[in-house]
């Protein structure tokens, strides 16, 4: 399997650049505000939208104090929202740490998330780049609206295939595609490779959300059982739909019937998953997983071969082998 390091090698300088530039915009007099953005900057994960943004910026032409621009906005808002996701899911971990929220309460979070994201409004536009913003101040927008769908749908627990591609769009393949975007568009490449990379984005973002909902039925705690945490909160997520879509009517209703009424009692969620898996949810799902990498690896196709096309090719193979 590729890893992060030979995929960050084209850029590897940017990425060791980027940091000082990101901690620079975060810089403030405010010393509460300056203890909680080192606890933040020093639990940073894989770094991939920074990466995709350079990847992108790097295969469309010549990488430049746009770029870094372009990578900091982004990253400024995404972290801004994964910080108002913890207080709303009332989640007190994030990859092992504990989140802002479990540290220093709900209303220090939901301040210090708005200031990252009003540090990436004044870093657009300090720098004029008014058009990344514009592609970045979507790309939220539609994660808000994904979110509420998603919520909406949970509650009536009909949700359809059609409705489950819209919300994982919107929720995370807009992010993903603005990343790509704001990349090429930071080093001035045309509009028809803009969009190119844009397509490239959404398609691995999609590849990149499945993958996360296949580890529900995949991945196993510390007894070796399968978390079943998207059951849990009610959220239906492809190997589910999949299976409520082609099983007879009695098993559908029992099924709706349990996740509504007992998707907290570990025994139940376990048969949940046991139903999926016997019934063919997991290697439909894996398929759909594959025709979207699939989609990702044929944009690529359009572009001259380099290192840097190598390094985006080994990004999608990665997205979606990842074990974590």
């Amino acid at each position: 399997m590729a890893n992060l390091n030979t995929i960050k090698k084209p850029i590897k300088d940017e990425m060791k650049d980027f940091e000082p530039f990101f901690r620079e915009q975060l810089k403030s007099k405010i010393p509460l505000l300056g203890v909680i953005t080192n606890y933040i900057l020093r639990r940073k994960g894989k770094q991939m939208r920074p990466m995709l943004v350079f990847l992108s910026a790097k295969l469309t032409g010549t990488i430049s104090e746009s770029t870094f621009v372009a990578a900091t906005l982004i990253e400024l808002l995404h972290t801004a929202t994964l910080i108002h996701d913890d207080v709303v899911d009332e989640t007190y971990q994030r990859r092992g740490f504990f989140s802002v929220n479990a540290l220093w309460k709900s209303k220090i979070a939901v301040l210090v998330g708005d200031y990252f994201l009003s540090r990436g409004l004044s870093v657009a536009l300090d720098n004029d780049q008014i058009d990344v913003l514009k592609i970045v101040s979507e790309a939220v927008k539609s994660m808000a609206e994904g979110e509420l769908l998603q919520i909406e749908k949970s509650r009536k627990l009909d949700i359809t295939e059609e409705v489950y591609y819209k919300i994982i769009n919107k929720k995370t393949a807009t992010l993903i595609a603005a990343c790509t975007a704001a990349g090429s568009l930071s080093v001035n490449a045309d509009k028809e490779n803009i969009a190119k990379l844009k397509e490239f984005g959404t398609y691995l973002g999609i590849a990149f959300q499945i993958k996360d909902d296949l580890f529900d039925y995949e991945k196993t705690d510390l007894i070796g059982k399968p978390t079943g945490n998207d059951i849990r909160e009610k959220k239906m997520t492809l190997p589910l739909i999949h299976v409520l879509n082609t099983c007879d009517k009695k098993d559908r209703k029992k099924l709706i019937s349990t996740i509504r009424r007992h998707h907290k009692n570990d025994k139940k969620v376990a048969e949940i998953i046991e139903f999926v898996r016997n019934n063919g949810g997991i290697e439909y799902t894996h398929d759909q997983m594959i025709r979207y990498r699939d989609k990702a690896l044929a944009v690529l196709d359009d572009f001259e071969d380099s290192e840097t096309r190598a390094a985006l090719i080994d990004l999608v193979h990665y997205t979606i082998e990842r074990k974590k």
